[in-house]
């Protein structure tokens, strides 16, 4: 899994996740292919998702800060058949284009052999694995051929807010303010039942959460509510 920004080619623009225009240096995009689609990453490097989504955020692209930025290409969605069938399509058109453009290696693997796997991609600074059904097809949308394998962490924090909900959780908490013991502030908003969203932790509980890893700035990426202290 790597820690980047989603980033599709369509044939004449690269895109994000939603579909809005990705202004990247006219040299970035000339490379790719005009006839083909991919769907794949932007990525800078591990651990370096704040900055990657600085630079391709940008309306106006800084050529130096791109020089580092290479378009890790996972699929080809406009190929028909397998996964598999893609991959090879894949493989076959990346080492045909600049080095900025890469493949992402694959590899078939085993149930058993996946903790070992994990643990070994997790030490390097990878944010977990994803598995895919070599048999499936492309879907552009969550899809139960492809699972994201990771672990979490798990610590304390103390509640010191509430944030109103919105949507379907109006009228209710819709999120925890939150504090870690070295003072960092930040927000829980997942991992709630309704029943929790009624009732909520009150102002001065300890309470655990899980989250995958703490930003540069020690705030604990995708935080989501565990349960209520009982100590």
């Amino acid at each position: 899994k790597l820690d980047g920004m989603r980033a599709y080619w369509d044939g004449t623009s690269l895109l994000s996740r939603n579909g809005n225009p990705i202004a990247a240096p006219d040299w970035f995009v000339a490379g790719l292919p005009r006839n083909q689609h991919f769907d794949g990453e932007l990525f800078l490097g591990r651990g370096e998702f704040q900055k990657t989504m600085s630079v391709c955020r940008k309306q106006s692209p800084v050529d130096s800060e791109w020089k580092a930025i290479r378009f890790m290409v996972f699929d080809v969605p406009d190929h028909p058949g397998t996964f598999r069938q893609r991959y090879a399509v894949l493989r076959k058109l990346c080492g045909k284009l600049p080095d900025h453009i890469v493949c992402v290696e694959h590899s078939e693997t085993t149930t058993a052999e996946v903790p070992a796997m994990l643990a070994k991609l997790e030490a390097v600074g990878a944010e977990g694995v994803m598995l895919r059904d070599p048999n499936s097809n492309y879907e552009r949308k969550r899809s139960k051929s492809l699972l994201k394998v990771k672990s979490f962490l798990d610590a304390d924090a103390t509640v010191i807010g509430h944030q109103p909900g919105i949507g379907r959780h109006r009228g209710r908490m819709g999120a925890l303010l939150c504090l870690l013991d070295d003072a960092t502030e930040f927000a829980i908003g997942t991992g709630f039942t309704d029943a929790a969203r009624e009732d909520p932790p009150v102002i001065g509980d300890r309470i655990t959460f899980t989250f995958f890893e703490l930003t540069k700035a020690g705030v604990p990426r995708f935080p989501a509510f565990a349960g209520v202290r009982g100590d």
